[in-house]
C-alpha cells in the first residue's frame, strides 16, 4: 500500500495534475472535493483518453470533471484477499484504503503482487 498519498482537488486543472503525477512518479492520484471528502481517483489514462484524445484544453478542464462512477474502497483492516476480491469484482487496479472517512492509502495490483512474491 502507498500510505499518505497526495491529493488533488476537484478544482485543479488537469495540466497541473499531470505535472504533479510526473513530479511524484505516479500514475494515479486521489481526488477530493470542497468538503475534503474523497471523490475518486484520476489516472494518467483518464487524462489521455478523456482530455487529450478528445482535443480538450488540459488547462481549462478541471480534474473533478474526470471523476465519474461509483467509488470503491477497502477498509484499512482488510486483508490482501479482500482487496483482491474487491479489485476483481469492480474491475479496478487501485483501491483507496479508508479508516472510517479518512483516506490512509491506496493499494494497487502491483502492491498485491509484491506482497505475494
Amino acid at each position: 500500500m502507498t500510505s499518505d498519498p497526495k491529493f488533488v482537488d476537484t478544482s485543479e486543472a488537469v495540466s497541473e495534475v499531470a505535472r504533479i503525477m510526473a513530479r511524484n512518479n505516479v500514475g494515479a492520484l486521489p481526488v477530493r472535493g470542497e468538503d475534503n471528502r474523497l471523490k475518486g481517483i484520476v489516472t494518467d489514462r483518464d487524462i489521455v483518453v478523456k482530455v487529450l484524445a478528445e482535443g480538450k484544453d488540459p488547462m481549462a478542464v478541471h480534474v473533478g470533471e474526470l471523476v465519474e462512477g461509483e467509488l470503491h474502497t477497502v477498509r484499512a483492516d482488510a486483508d490482501v484477499e479482500e482487496a483482491l476480491e474487491q479489485m476483481s469484482r469492480h474491475h479496478v487496479r487501485r483501491l483507496p484504503v479508508m479508516d472510517g472517512p479518512e483516506l490512509v492509502g491506496i493499494v494497487s495490483e502491483v502492491d498485491v503482487a509484491r506482497r505475494r512474491s
